[in-house]
């Protein structure tokens, strides 16, 4: 018998169907995949599994027994636990480590009597060690790294005794190392006999650990596919309904013109000092693997880390002590974490849109609303935003349409430079490319770009010239023509070669020489 099954699933909001009639199960021990581009319906089904939605009609059963869920704690009675794409929502982040990872010791109440500081560090390590982590338990949750906070969210799951437990691009913030970590422990957590629901857009970890897949279009489960007989084009053409090519480099012609450089900034986050410049209309690229120090030093390139050093924009020094500074003197940022500091979650598509520009839409303190609801309509068409009205929230949104909003709030305001941070996390092939085309569009505008990623493939496909990091330094430079996944990892690893079996299999797989 399934643990979870799922039977003619239906949700709407407003108007909008947003699933219709989804069939979906997961058995013990089973890992199963679900995938489909953004709004296909998945964020909305695991929403409702995790209890954050009701359901409008249809059927989960678990282990045979009809349930109804009106808030999460009904789903984690039941045994299904979630670890969040978007880390910090699911976190405290003015408490310690060893209080988020033992929250359900004093929440909900669990214990009628206190329990100890010492007692609950103790029971802290032992569910970090659990997910094979090791953190400080006093350091705030504010403080820690991406991957140490998604950590956290999978070592309080762990422990809550969930049978079935739903991961959201879990690798996301993950190193290499951090990921086969992860993928040890689901290992373990298999044959104790949990079921896990795995989202992602990482052909390459789902063949490796899920055994099923149910791919999702349109807010409709349309295949079910054993992961080992099907292959990744086939699956990327079930999502899509149609076929879809990768995008191949093509050189593009730009300005000799510097429109933005930086000298010896120092990065306090790192330690180290970096220098580089961009030209008009040129994509420059920023390689590095998780850990490298490139949101460290985007951060500090945009001001919100009071880095020392000298700024130049169209050859003029500027003064960027704060991103206030940064957006008077033309930049622009789209932030990793769309989530916390891209766009306001809570707030609808429309204010979004125009946060950044706001002085165009007001008059004598007061907004124009109808001037701003015009932009607005606009620019969803022109990006190919997925909603149901400008009025909107966030919140309802799916990733790679939230990623869009990030982006296109910053298009009404007069930029030379936008910086890029890891854009592409979390959302599908689709959304990608509509984000590379937008990317493309800015610097045939004569825009400078600069576009961090771990993501190396994606600087073969868009980037003009490549910078790579390591340990917050610039270790290498190359043009794209110059350019192989092999040396961007040589360089990306400190200029240590890359020789293992594994990567060059990689590699091929990859379909790159």
């Amino acid at each position: 018998m399934s643990y979870l099954q799922v039977q003619q699933l239906t949700k709407s909001f407003g108007p909008v169907n947003v699933l219709k009639q989804v069939d979906f199960s997961v058995e013990p021990g089973e890992v199963h995949a679900l995938l489909g581009v953004n709004g296909a319906g998945k964020s909305t089904l695991v929403k409702i599994l995790s209890g954050d939605y009701e359901k409008d009609g249809g059927t989960i059963l678990i282990e045979g027994e009809e349930v109804h869920f009106t808030s999460p704690s009904d789903a984690q009675e039941k045994g299904i636990a979630i670890v969040v794409q978007e880390v910090d929502t699911g976190l405290i982040p003015n408490l310690s480590v060893a209080e988020n990872v033992t929250l359900d010791l004093t929440v909900g109440g669990k214990n009628s009597r206190p329990i100890s500081w010492k007692k609950r560090k103790l029971i802290a390590e032992e569910r970090l060690a659990k997910v094979q982590t090791q953190i400080q338990l006093n350091r705030l949750v504010e403080d820690c790294t991406l991957s140490q906070k998604q950590m956290i969210l999978l070592a309080r799951a762990v422990a809550s005794d969930a049978k079935i437990i739903i991961f959201d691009e879990p690798t996301a913030p993950l190193s290499d190392q951090e990921t086969k970590q992860l993928f040890s422990v689901i290992e373990e957590l298999k044959a104790q006999g949990i079921g896990m629901i795995y989202i992602s857009h990482r052909m390459q970890e789902i063949k490796q650990i899920a055994e099923r897949m149910t791919i999702m279009r349109d807010g409709k489960a349309v295949a079910v596919y054993e992961t080992d007989s099907v292959s990744t084009e086939e699956v990327v053409k079930t999502m899509l309904g149609k076929q879809l090519h990768k995008a191949d480099y093509h050189h593009r012609d730009f300005s000799e013109e510097t429109v933005f450089e930086i000298d010896h900034i120092a990065v306090p986050e790192t330690g180290k000092q970096i220098s580089l410049s961009v030209r008009a209309g040129e994509i420059v690229g920023i390689a590095g693997l998780v850990g490298a120090g490139k949101s460290e030093t985007a951060n500090a390139i945009f001001g919100v880390t009071n880095a020392k050093g000298k700024w130049l924009i169209n050859g003029k020094e500027v003064k960027v002590k704060s991103p206030r500074h940064a957006v008077q003197a033309g930049l622009s940022f789209i932030p990793e974490e769309r989530r916390k500091s891209g766009v306001l979650i809570e707030s609808n598509v429309q204010e979004n849109l125009s946060l950044p520009a706001l002085k165009h839409f007001t008059t004598a303190g007061f907004i124009n609303r109808k001037k701003e609801h015009q932009s607005a309509l606009q620019q969803i068409q022109e990006l190919g935003i997925i909603t149901s009205s400008p009025k909107a929230l966030m919140k309802h949104l799916s990733g790679g349409n939230q990623q869009k909003v990030s982006i296109g709030k910053w298009l009404n305001h007069d930029s030379s430079v936008f910086m890029f941070d890891e854009p592409t996390k979390g959302i599908d092939v689709g959304a990608k490319n509509d984000v590379f085309r937008l990317i493309t569009h800015l610097a045939d505008q004569g825009k400078g770009i600069l576009y961090f990623t771990s993501e190396f493939d994606e600087l073969l496909q868009i980037a003009d010239r490549i910078l790579v990091m390591a340990d917050g330094e610039i270790t290498d430079e190359m043009l794209n023509q110059e350019a192989t996944e092999a040396r961007l990892m040589t360089a990306a690893t400190g200029g240590n070669a890359v020789e293992t079996a594994e990567y060059q299999q990689r590699l091929s797989a990859a379909g790159r020489s």
